[in-house]
């Protein structure tokens, strides 16, 4: 696996030695998984805090969901939602705070509240000010390959060259960023699992991780709880599965496996308890 550090404010994360863990805090009331869970402040402090005790390296803090066929939330209901929790976490943390955002003002705003990541699921199509901003704050950006919006991806998903189609996606997505100014270093990219991708898709994308690595930047993995996840471990006559159920952890952590055997530097989980003993193998094993 390709090796980089990624200056995070005054942190540093050194990627490629064993795979990071990205914990994931939704404050939306909404979100496929737990949405709801988190919904106030407090609740999503807390949620943060276990999440570092349990061995996150990075936390992704988000306010607005992107299941399939979801509607957008406003800059204002989206502030509302996040600063608090990021002004509150940035004291009581030593591991770098991630955004989950396609807004630029909520980005700047984050930033300034001591977020030290943008991550755009969008790749800076949804806010033609996302780019500018993203160099201006000069933070890590992570751009992420989706098929239309939330809203549309999951309309009959169609590709001719699935991974030859998402890596020039993502060359065309950093290109953009660099003429912005952000910098190369400071880029990660990630294939979009589950965003505009059948089953088929996602576990292609999974089986070939590894060919993504030429484009010279940062692998993050995002597969935790995901629709794809659910129905191949779901009973046949279920239409779908409680997101947190046994079977679905046990499947998710079968996602973290491949994606970190082939060289995934950070995935991206809800339950940072059972990815740590998972990653903990997969890294012994990679490294032996």
């Amino acid at each position: 696996m390709p090796i980089y550090t990624l200056a995070c404010g005054s942190q540093s994360l050194e990627l490629g030695q064993r795979t990071l863990i990205m914990g994931i805090v939704n404050i939306t009331p909404d979100s496929f998984s737990d949405g709801g869970h988190f919904f106030s402040t407090d609740r999503a402090v807390a949620q943060a805090l276990q999440l570092v005790a349990d061995g996150a390296d990075i936390l992704d803090i988000g306010g607005e969901s992107t299941r399939p066929y979801s509607e957008p939330v406003s800059s204002e209901e989206e502030l509302e939602r996040v600063i608090p929790v990021i002004e509150r976490l940035a004291t009581k943390v030593n591991v770098p705070i991630s955004v989950d955002t396609t807004k630029a003002a909520v980005a700047k705003a984050a930033v300034a509240a001591g977020a030290t990541i943008i991550n755009d699921i969008a790749a800076l199509r949804m806010d033609p000010e996302m780019a500018a901003t993203a160099a201006q704050c000069q933070v890590p950006l992570i751009l992420m390959h989706m098929k239309g919006t939330p809203k549309t991806m999951q309309a009959a998903p169609t590709y001719t060259d699935l991974i030859g189609e998402v890596k020039r996606f993502l060359e065309d997505a950093v290109a953009v960023a660099i003429n912005a100014g952000v910098a190369r270093e400071a880029i990660i990219l990630d294939p979009g699992i589950g965003f505009g991708k059948t089953i088929a898709h996602n576990l292609q994308i999974l089986r070939e991780l590894d060919r993504f690595h030429d484009l010279g930047a940062p692998l993050l993995v995002g597969s935790s709880r995901k629709m794809f996840v659910r129905q191949l471990v779901k009973d046949p006559a279920e239409k779908d599965i409680d997101p947190l159920s046994p079977e679905v952890a046990w499947g998710t952590q079968a996602t973290v496996a491949a994606a970190a055997m082939k060289g995934a530097h950070i995935v991206r989980v809800h339950d940072v308890a059972r990815t740590r003993a998972t990653l903990s193998v997969i890294d012994a094993i990679q490294s032996a």
